[in-house]
């Protein structure tokens, strides 16, 4: 992808290239280094004659945080296209068309072609999204907004342009669909942060509702910061304008729609002035003692290490979510005593042991280790192990009689998924019992498909040896591995 100047004329192969090639052609993206406040001066684009464009892109943009692009629609060229096709995953569910990914595959040059066309000149008209529900871990539905496939090519190859952009500008604490970052690094921000930093006071914050809160007319102010294309600026305003498909009736919608590939970018960029530039300028200027704050997309969590600061920043927080439409979760939202002197601090009182919170999967309980420090211990969100057993059970019913190897295959899949974001330190005891009650429910589902069954524990111990991988820990201790990604910068930058 070295396109020169603003004219792109690239040629698609007629072999295109496979996912694991398609990911080595992608660009890199540099760490974040915070931001500056200021007015926007109109007028910067990327220039000609560079080797890399959207290398030339962020290099402005990191070095010009005033800088507005106004020419970036070129950089969504036939080839980001292709990319952004085999980035997605062939078994997404179709949109309002019913296109599915092999579907679009079968004449995917002439299909792309004619993509690239109608985007550049004009004619390109976004598909309302297809209205989806799923199960939430409470037993509530949540809804979601599934673009047409089209839709979400193209959404995938402009995010990847406007992260360029938007990379240089996002705070360090911000961890939410970035590229580069996950939630387990956001998870070992928090902890480290929580036990390096004085914290005596947390607020767990959760927003009512944000992706359809999302205040368009400030969600375009926004982006006008740095975006001056106003191609880019039109698409995306035809993405919001497309509306919702639910039953065969249209509806307006509101908001982002929650599934859309570009979604979580306006969010962040939304989140991103909204609050991560104040939080930012609030601790600098208004905190008597030290505050850390990580977020990850609409959940965050704020360290306090005075009762003062975290009682007064809840309440200058709720005004200034309230200028831009959004509403901090009544229930939800809590401010809680944690941190290394919270248990003393409690029981000098004559209270309990410190309340506990939930975050990304995880609750966070005030521990020590075996030598007798403060630790942040992390286990399984309760409510989330149950939502996931009943999964695993009601899938189990529906493979009931198909042979124990394929049984055996998809459950250590499911197995290992789960490992591979619940097995942190601390937590294996959960992972353990998490396996045992998949191995039980096995257990029942082999017994009911025949009244003859031979199926008794002795036998179904040596089933679940073969296929069942055993629990262990697959991540590192927080402080490991957030050192080893900051190198000595800032926990909770």
């Amino acid at each position: 992808m070295n396109e020169r100047g603003k004219s792109d004329g690239p040629v698609v192969p007629a072999n295109l290239p496979n996912k694991a090639a398609a990911a080595k052609a992608g660009e890199e993206r540099g760490p974040a280094k915070g931001n500056t406040d200021g007015k926007p001066r109109p007028g910067r684009s990327a220039g000609p004659g560079v080797s890399s464009a959207l290398g030339r892109v962020r290099e402005v943009a990191r070095r010009d945080k005033d800088a507005r692009f106004t020419a970036l629609l070129h950089h969504v060229s036939l080839e980001r296209l292709v990319m952004a096709y085999w980035a997605l995953s062939p078994k997404a569910a179709p949109g309002v068309d019913g296109v599915t990914w092999a579907d679009y595959g079968q004449d995917l040059v002439a299909n792309l072609r004619d993509l690239h066309e109608r985007v550049h000149s004009g004619r390109y008209r976004a598909r309302p999204s297809r209205r989806a529900y799923i199960p939430k871990a409470d037993g509530r539905l949540r809804p979601l907004g599934i673009t047409a496939l089209e839709d979400k090519i193209l959404q995938r190859a402009v995010v990847e342009v406007l992260n360029a952009v938007y990379e240089t500008d996002f705070l360090g604490f911000s961890y939410g669909f970035r590229p580069g970052r996950g939630p387990h690094d956001a998870l070992d921000a928090l902890a480290v942060g929580i036990e390096r930093k004085k914290v005596n006071w947390v607020l767990d914050a959760d927003i009512r509702d944000f992706f359809t809160s999302v205040d368009r007319g400030w969600l375009e102010r926004f982006l006008r910061h740095r975006i001056a294309d106003e191609r880019v600026l039109r698409l995306i305003g035809k993405w919001l304008a497309a509306g919702v498909m639910e039953e065969g009736v249209w509806s307006e919608g509101a908001g982002t729609p929650q599934g859309a590939s570009a979604s979580p970018l306006l969010a962040s960029v939304y989140l991103h002035h909204v609050l991560d530039l104040w939080v930012e300028w609030w601790r600098r200027h208004r905190a008597r003692g030290e505050v850390i704050i990580v977020r990850f997309a609409d959940d965050f969590i704020c360290g306090f290490q005075h009762q003062r600061d975290a009682q007064r920043f809840l309440a200058d927080l709720r005004q200034r979510m309230a200028r831009f439409g959004l509403e901090l979760h009544p229930e939800k939202t809590r401010l809680i005593e944690f941190g290394r002197f919270a248990a003393a601090n409690r029981a000098a009182r004559g209270l309990g042991k410190p309340e506990t919170f939930g975050f990304l999967g995880f609750t966070h309980i005030c521990g020590k280790t075996r030598s007798g420090w403060f630790q942040v211990k992390r286990v399984t969100i309760a409510k989330r192990l149950r939502a996931a057993l009943r999964q695993v059970k009601g899938q189990l019913r529906s493979r009931m009689h198909l042979p124990i190897p394929e049984q055996g295959r998809w459950l250590a899949s499911v197995l290992r998924g789960h490992m591979a974001y619940y097995a942190v330190p601390g937590n294996v005891q959960a992972v353990a019992a998490f396996r045992d009650e998949v191995t039980r429910h096995w257990f029942k589902t082999l017994r009911r498909r025949s009244q003859r069954t031979t199926v008794n524990w002795a036998r179904m111990s040596r089933i679940e040896a073969r296929w069942l991988p055993r629990a262990r820990v697959m991540h590192p201790h927080p402080n490991v591995r957030f050192d080893a990604r900051t190198q000595g910068r800032s926990p909770v930058r």
